[in-house]
């Protein structure tokens, strides 16, 4: 396996400093950049090993705390082994989080993440990939859509309320999209039902977008996951191959 170095960053944002781990094969070579947008539980081991797993196929991967406004990650104290049923105080204090994430604030984030990248010595000029877990796949679609000339392909896997019937539901911007897209959808998720996948396929298909959805049978929300309950090694796996066939292709 290619050798990784990971590091920490800090990137200005028009409302603070968002800490990222940035990581990239252990060369001298410049890289395409990825954008890999975590879930709900954030910055921690598991999604920089994750990371690192992603930049050892050859990406310049970096992974933006973005609930930086609420303080450097960890934000919320969380066990080695995530069990939901077991420490139901986790979600509790994690959603009013997640709800101050506007869009409005996740895009601005968004533009000052792809310049960073654009500037970043180890990557590669041009458009980037985009790979987003659980909420981070709907950052991962509106970035899509707020900066369409930046990135060139989007993954999103176990994404919830990626279609709802909101006003600013992730999937209007379907229109304002060039990137190919493919989400891997866990067939035993309540936040995104068969309606929200329904809904989402006819928007990118009405708005010509290159997408393609697949749904995991046996998933649940959260299936990429190894530190917590809802991991799906055979799902993970899949989604593996999935990311690095799109990225192979695309970047």
């Amino acid at each position: 396996m290619t050798a990784v170095r990971g590091t920490a960053v800090d990137i200005p944002t028009r409302d603070g400093i968002a800490d990222a781990y940035l990581v990239h094969p252990d060369d001298t070579d410049r890289h395409p950049a990825v954008l890999l947008y975590m879930d709900a539980f954030g910055l921690r081991p598991h999604l920089r090993g994750m990371a690192d797993r992603l930049a050892a196929a050859g990406y310049t991967v970096l992974a933006p705390n973005v609930f930086y406004r609420h303080g450097r990650a960890p934000v919320v104290e969380l066990p080695d082994f995530i069990d939901f049923a077991a420490r139901p105080e986790i979600f509790q204090n994690i959603i009013p989080i997640t709800q101050e994430l506007t869009p409005e604030r996740a895009m601005s984030d968004a533009g000052t993440y792809l310049e960073w990248l654009a500037a970043c010595p180890q990557a590669t000029d041009g458009p980037v990939g985009i790979t987003g877990y659980c909420l981070g796949a709907g950052l991962a679609l509106r970035t899509a859509g707020s900066y369409p000339d930046r990135v060139a392909a989007v993954a999103g896997f176990h994404g919830g309320n990626l279609a709802t019937d909101a006003p600013d539901s992730p999937h209007t911007v379907a229109g304002q999209v060039t990137a190919e897209l493919y989400f891997g959808h866990a067939d035993q998720d309540h936040s995104l039902p068969p309606e929200q996948m329904e809904r989402l396929d006819k928007a990118l298909t009405e708005a010509g977008v290159r997408h393609r959805a697949e749904v995991y049978t046996g998933a649940q929300h959260g299936y990429t996951q190894a530190d917590t309950v809802s991991y799906n090694a055979e799902a993970a796996e899949r989604h593996w191959e999935a990311l690095l066939e799109l990225f192979g292709r695309t970047l």
